[in-house]
Order: structure tokens, then C-alpha cells, then sequence
């Protein structure tokens, strides 16, 4: 399995060469990323199904570009006890499958409370989840929703194609498809980076040479009582060009100088984007006094966009280390920063031949209903 670099989402800076998606011919694309080692593993069927990271779309966006099943749970629902933090707020365990039902099999699993773990969800919180979500899935049969305000411009029109025609084969089997508006998307991958840079910024520091990890010998020259120059030499050649980026941004975003325009700006559309999705959703169990099946009335089961704004980029893309490869994660992180559970399951194929995923997106602890959506998703697309 081949280690990626903090959550890089095409996974061409890991630290044993890029991963290269197994699906097609031609020339290699990438596989996606972080967890693109555990997407391919799973596209070649070297492995029954396997383990990911999920920060921003780590899970799901390799899903997408490997035409397999990435399931991102609510934040909370899966043990991070052993998992290296980056972003402790954004972090999520998740699994990667060949369809639905295994990723289930495995959820089912790993879904248990930790004490081990401070943000895993204790039992009677969990309970509460499944009996609301319980209540929604008996009236599934009549409501499946669509998000209708994810198409960015940056997202390729000719990969729409199939995400259109599983809209109206769920259409045609009796779902009701309204569009709905989440007006502070278009701020969440901004707020995003900020927010998991300046989190990694504080959680990578730990790795001084030292305590953890990696420890370089300094030149027999060096002034060891400036202990910086120990920490510098190690920091300098354990981390990646793409992490002492993050590190930077984040480090920054939290100095007196930036604090108040660029973190705690970042937080504040956090917030507005958790309420964009209450005021659709409905109120979660996390919230008191969000019992009352009134609160439901009149919203809406779960979300569908399409997963990733193309297909799988090839590896030599020139865009690779610019802007355009923070952009893949548009679609993903709005779910990321509300701590959502969400799904992306193969939907098609692009013009192009190579997978087009589509995202089941549902309420927090709605974790069984999404599944749920997800196996009728993958049903329609394979009857056709």
C-alpha cells in the first residue's frame, strides 16, 4: 500500500511514487487521493475491501476515479484510535469496496464506541441516530432528493451524462427528486484549507526528531544548543514538499496577524454551511430537542451530486501541483466540514470510457440511510 502525503487529493506526491489507477488502458491516471492506494487495491481485486482516511474527500474522490464504493460515515462513528491526526475535526475512517453491501458488512464492523478515541459517539447517541434514521427509511419507497446546486463551473458537462441518466432511473422507480439550495457551498473549499492547514500545522509539530518519528543526524559541525537546528534538519527531510505547504498556510492562518480574517473566518462558514444542511435535512440528534418527527416535515431524505468535477486525471497532468488539484475536492468537502456521512458509488462511465461516481449525502447518524439509498443507486445503474 503506498503512503500518501497528507490528504493530497491526486495522490502523485506519495512517498514511494504516485498510485496509478488500475481501471483502464492508455496512458496512467491517477488513482485519486489520499487513500488512492486503498481505491486501486480494491479496482484490481487484490483485497475483499479496504481501510481509508477521509478529510476532505480522501475516500470518496478515489472512488470515483477507480469505479468503486468509498463510504465516508458521520464524523464520530468510526474509532481514529491508531490514525496519525491531521485534521482532528475533519478526520474520518472510512471504507473502500466493490459494492455496496461489503462496504456495509465492514461499516457494520468498525461502527462501535471507543473510549479509547474522545470524538467517537457513545452508544445511546448512536441509538438515538439509528432510530431516527429508522423512522426515514420506512418512507423511503416515496422520497429520494436531489441537490441541485453542485454543478461548479469547473465541473466537466460531459461527465453530467450518466449522473442524469441515474436521476431519471430513480425517478422512474418512484423517487421523489426536488432541487434544493446550500447558498454557502461555494465558500466550503475555501474554508477548508484554512482550517485543516491550521490543524495539521498544530498537529505535525509533534514530529520534531525527537519524540516521533523520523530522527536526521546533523552535521558534527552544527550548534546543538540551538535545538531548532536539530528540529529544522528533521522536519526539513521528513516532510514532503506538499505537507511543509500546509504546514506553512496553516501556521500562518493561525498568527495574531491572520487569526481573526482567515481562521476564525474559515469557522464561520463552517457554521453556515452545518445550517445549510439542517435547514435542509432537518435537525440532527446532536442538536436538543430535534426528536420530534415534525421537525421533518417538508425536508428532504439525502442529497445526490455527482462525486468528482471529472474523471480520473492522468498523472502527468501539468495541473497536478497547481490550483486545479485543490479544486478536485469542491464537491467533497462541504460534507467533510458538517461532518455528514457520505457515499459515492459508480454511476457510469465519461466520454472518455473511465468511471463517473455519484454522492449519497444524508443527515449526521444517518449512516444506515445512505447506505440504504446507496444500494438503490447501485441497483438502478445496474439494470440500466
Amino acid at each position: 500500500m503506498l503512503i500518501q502525503n497528507v490528504a493530497r487529493s491526486l495522490n502523485t506526491h506519495s512517498a514511494f511514487g504516485p498510485v496509478t489507477n488500475p481501471y483502464g488502458q492508455g496512458p496512467p491516471r491517477s488513482a485519486g487521493g489520499s487513500s488512492g492506494g486503498s481505491a486501486a487495491a480494491v479496482a484490481a481485486n487484490l483485497c475483499f475491501a479496504a481501510l481509508g482516511t477521509d478529510t476532505g474527500g480522501s475516500i470518496r474522490l478515489p472512488a470515483a476515479y477507480c469505479g468503486v464504493v468509498g463510504f465516508k460515515p458521520s464524523y464520530g462513528m468510526i474509532s481514529r484510535w491508531g490514525v496519525v491526526s491531521y485534521a482532528d475535526s475533519l478526520d474520518c475512517v472510512g471504507v473502500l469496496a466493490s459494492n455496496v453491501e461489503d462496504a456495509e458488512l465492514v461499516y457494520d464492523v468498525l461502527s462501535q464506541y471507543d473510549p479509547r478515541d474522545p470524538t467517537s459517539v457513545p452508544d445511546d447517541l448512536r441509538q438515538a441516530a439509528k432510530q431516527k434514521a429508522t423512522a426515514r427509511i420506512k418512507q423511503l419507497s416515496e422520497s429520494g432528493d436531489l441537490n441541485g446546486e453542485y454543478f461548479p463551473q469547473e465541473l466537466e458537462r460531459s461527465s453530467l451524462v450518466p449522473f442524469r441518466k441515474l436521476l431519471e432511473s430513480l425517478r422512474s422507480r418512484g423517487a421523489r427528486l426536488v432541487s434544493v439550495s446550500l447558498p454557502n457551498t461555494s465558500y466550503a473549499l475555501s474554508a477548508y484549507y484554512v482550517l485543516a492547514s491550521a490543524e495539521a500545522s498544530s498537529n505535525l509539530a509533534r514530529y520534531d526528531g525527537v519524540r516521533f518519528g523520523l530522527r536526521m543526524d546533523v552535521p558534527p559541525e552544527t550548534d546543538l544548543s540551538d535545538a531548532a537546528n536539530a528540529y529544522t534538519a528533521t522536519r526539513t527531510a521528513g516532510f514532503g514538499k506538499e505537507v511543509k505547504k500546509r504546514i506553512l498556510l496553516g501556521t500562518y492562518a493561525l498568527s495574531a496577524d491572520a487569526f481573526e480574517n482567515y481562521f476564525l473566518q474559515a469557522h464561520r462558514v463552517r457554521a453556515l454551511v452545518r445550517t445549510d444542511f439542517d435547514r435542509v435535512f432537518g435537525k440532527s440528534v446532536l442538536d436538543q430537542g430535534s426528536n420530534d418527527e415534525n421537525d421533518d416535515e417538508g425536508r428532504v431524505d439525502v442529497l445526490i451530486h455527482p462525486s468528482a468535477i471529472r474523471t480520473a486525471p492522468l498523472l502527468e497532468s501539468k495541473d497536478e501541483d497547481g490550483i486545479d488539484a485543490y479544486v478536485q475536492d469542491v464537491l467533497t468537502v462541504p460534507a467533510s466540514l458538517a461532518g455528514l456521512p457520505a457515499l459515492s458509488v459508480p454511476c457510469g462511465h465519461g466520454p472518455d470510457g473511465w468511471p463517473v461516481g455519484a454522492s449519497v449525502v444524508g443527515q449526521w447518524g444517518s449512516d444506515e440511510l445512505v447506505c440504504k439509498v446507496g444500494r438503490l443507486v447501485q441497483g438502478c445503474v445496474e439494470r440500466g
